[in-house]
């Protein structure tokens, strides 16, 4: 895109760190010497920096005590900004900002100075850098250097870095930023379910200190304690327990695996060890797109006939004082950690894979009483998810009246139907909640309706959007609305899941008033997902698609428009400007440019129906024909002109934005350019007319013998040759 703007580029072959230090320091000794910026745009390097380090010096000189060059980057650029100077920084979700307590320095320091206008941030961390292994979200962040507050934020929420369809909200400040939270998280709340989600947690009354709990790392580092660890449990040591050994709810020991299973108990190694008593162990990563993030599981002391255990580093354990809880409190635990709410919560506000200490400790959980109750529902069968949801619900309902749908439901649903869509087959690119929400949409699914009572309303974008909004609290940007045209039900088009304006099969699919509706086989598929049926029915369904989309589109063939072009019948999709690019080519040419050949003609469905590049080419012409093209391109070869035609039915006519465009993108041709605008009926004409470019001409398929010239004295324009002559 072509914006005609210039700028003046000056690389400093400086160490940013340095010269920022150095500019900062001569503007504290003298002002009037201060170097100061009025924009930044910045992409921080991710580089630990070592406690002795040259840059860790240079960065306490300007006030921050940091590990990393990201934050150092940021702090140091935010410092060079004018009062009012904009600041626009790409970084790590979670690294950051969001949590975690190595940052808190830097996030006070950005805070106080800068005051945040909009936040940007990408669902998937495969997604926005496809190409790069990055294991974190990624947030965008607009600021003004300012210590004076918006009351709002803009929230925006995109799948990918290449996904139009995007979520935007605006948050009170102190919704972001609570200003009584010391460590100063950015609290990012992206949709009306995330908010939800928030406010279920916060009814829980009490801190792990308040339970008087206290979670720690394992204390085996194996690769510093190698001499110790054994394969398997022999003379002289004691369980040795990796996230590899837990499993449904418990601990599996031994487990055959490449990791030592055992720890040799003695002096040396007894700062390692722990009482062998009941814990609750708690996974510290998980894997890029794994479903869950926090996994809990019971290690029960009962199973282990050992004085001690130990547990390895990537392990989060919760205990006592160092002892060991009540087996009742550990299942309890387990059980709450577990539930699809504290997932989702911890999902909301940790950006990477890592399950911190700090994070666990932060979280509200039940009381006392309640975990107790909890623990007792279960013995050595740990609970499915749905069981674990159900039971959190009920103590949610018995503290609170909520009468808003259960976030867990909602999301839960859109779970399904993703499950749903992969079992299609759809391709990874259409595996996201913008397809499942289209798709429930689609079968005017809400979040706790059955999928047997699923029907087949016929709905257009917008109203699609709006289903979302209402129901599932995902509120897209007007703007957007053909990005789920275009990436979602295009896609579900192509594979037979849902059919174009099965109530006018002649309707153009670019039309306004273009519906869609879930396919009858499909709808009589999906209503069986979740019951016995489903997975004999979706094999039967499956090996029927393609005859059935065949079927379709053998149907909307009979309706599509032919026309000729060099000898070859061709067609054009049936409805909309179709009808009158037909007449163009029948009616238009035959008496306007008699003998011309066809170079272009477009197609509602398929871009263009007919397309001669080389003929093109060779009057000098190179375009890409997926950009902006007129309808139909006519060389007339009698004067040599190059005919250019758009068919007006619900877009508007060649006025002066489009004649100049036309001119950029035709600029090379070697012969005069010709611009006509068609209407099918003089009624149609009235709306435009003053919209119409002068020396253009017009054409009106009702009265197909005349054309109207603006500024024109001769056929098609002639008035621009005419003008070459006389200059």
């Amino acid at each position: 895109m072509d914006f005609d703007c210039k700028f003046l580029v000056l690389t400093e072959p400086y160490d940013f760190i340095e010269d920022a230090v150095r500019l900062l320091q001569i503007g504290l000794l003298n002002s009037a010497k201060a170097t100061e910026f009025t924009h930044a745009i910045l992409n921080p390097p991710y580089l630990k920096i070592n406690a002795n380090s040259k840059v860790r010096e240079l960065l306490h000189s300007i006030g921050l005590e940091t590990s990393n060059l990201y934050t150092g980057f940021m702090a140091a650029t935010a410092q060079l900004l004018k009062p009012s100077g904009e600041f626009v920084a790409i970084t790590p979700r979670s690294f950051c900002f969001c949590n975690g307590p190595y940052f808190r320095d830097f996030r006070k320091m950005f805070l106080e100075m800068m005051a945040l206008q909009q936040v940007h941030l990408f669902e998937s961390r495969q997604e926005a850098f496809s190409d790069d292994d990055i294991l974190q979200e990624t947030i965008i962040i607009q600021a003004i250097k300012k210590r004076q507050k918006s009351s709002s934020v803009i929230i925006n929420t995109s799948f990918g870095a290449n996904d139009d369809l995007i979520m935007s909200q605006s948050v009170p400040y102190t919704a972001l930023v609570n200003p009584n939270d010391q460590e100063q998280f950015i609290h990012i709340i992206p949709d009306k379910i995330s908010k939800q989600i928030v406010e279920r947690i916060e009814i829980f009354p009490c801190t792990l200190k308040d339970l008087g709990i206290t979670v720690s790392t394992g204390r085996v580092v194996d690769f510093r304690s190698k001499e110790y660890l054994r394969v398997n449990l022999e003379n002289n040591t004691v369980p040795l327990i990796y996230p590899v050994n837990l499993a449904n709810g418990y601990v599996e020991h031994p487990k055959i695996t490449k990791k030592p299973q055992a720890i040799v108990s003695l002096e040396k190694t007894a700062n390692l060890l722990i009482p062998n008593e009941h814990y609750v162990l708690c996974k510290r990563f998980s894997s890029k797109e794994e479903k869950r993030r926090v996994v809990a599981m019971v290690y029960d002391a009962n199973q282990f006939n050992y004085a001690y255990v130990g547990f390895e580093n990537h392990l989060n354990y919760f205990h006592k004082d160092g002892r060991g809880l009540s087996l009742s409190l550990a299942r309890g635990l387990a059980i709450y950690l577990n539930s699809t709410l504290v997932d989702a919560f911890f999902r909301l506000f940790n950006g990477h894979t890592q399950v911190n200490a700090t994070d666990l400790r932060k979280l509200k959980y039940s009381n006392l009483e309640q975990l107790l109750a909890l623990g007792i529902e279960i013995t050595e069968q740990f609970p499915c998810l749905r069981k674990i949801d159900e039971l959190i619900e009920n103590q949610l309902q018995s503290m609170s009246n909520l009468s808003e749908n259960n976030p867990i439901v909602t999301k839960s649903r859109i779970d399904e139907a993703l499950q749903i869509l992969t079992q299609l087959g759809f391709p990874r690119t259409q595996l996201n909640e913008r397809s499942a929400l289209t798709l429930l949409a689609l079968l005017g699914l809400k979040p706790t309706d059955s999928w047997q009572f699923a029907t087949s309303p016929l709905m257009g974008i917008t109203p699609i959007m709006d289903f979302m909004a209402q129901h599932y609290g995902k509120t897209y940007k007007p703007n957007t609305r053909e990005t789920v045209r275009r990436q979602t039900v295009h896609q579900f088009l192509d594979a037979g899941l849902i059919v174009a304006n099965p109530d006018n099969l002649s309707r153009p699919v670019n039309s306004p008033k273009t519906a869609y509706q879930i396919q009858n086989s499909a709808l009589e598929l999906l209503r069986t997902y979740g019951t016995e049926e489903w997975e004999k029915s979706i094999c039967t369904y499956l090996a029927s698609v393609e005859t059935l989309k065949k079927q379709y589109a053998q149907e909307r063939e009979m309706s599509r428009i032919p026309i000729v072009i060099d000898g070859d019948i061709k067609t054009l999709s049936p409805g909309g400007q179709n009808i009158l690019i037909e007449k163009i080519i029948n009616d238009f040419a035959f008496r306007f440019t008699p003998n011309g050949k066809l170079i272009y003609v477009g197609d509602t469905d398929e871009k263009f129906a007919h397309f001669d590049a080389a003929a093109l080419t060779d009057l000098g012409v190179n375009i890409d024909s997926h950009g902006k093209m007129p309808d139909v391109i006519i060389h007339f070869t009698t004067n040599n002109w190059l005919v250019l035609i758009k068919a007006v039915i619900s877009h508007g006519p060649i006025n002066p934005k489009w004649k100049k465009e036309f001119e950029v993108l035709f600029r090379s041709a070697e012969i005069p350019l010709v611009m006509v605008t068609t209407f099918l009926s003089r009624k149609a004409m009235v709306a435009y007319l003053a919209e119409i470019a002068w020396e253009t001409d017009v054409w009106v398929a009702e009265d197909s013998t005349h054309l109207i010239h603006f500024n024109g004295e001769y056929l098609l324009q002639a008035y621009q040759i005419e003008k070459k002559q006389i200059s």
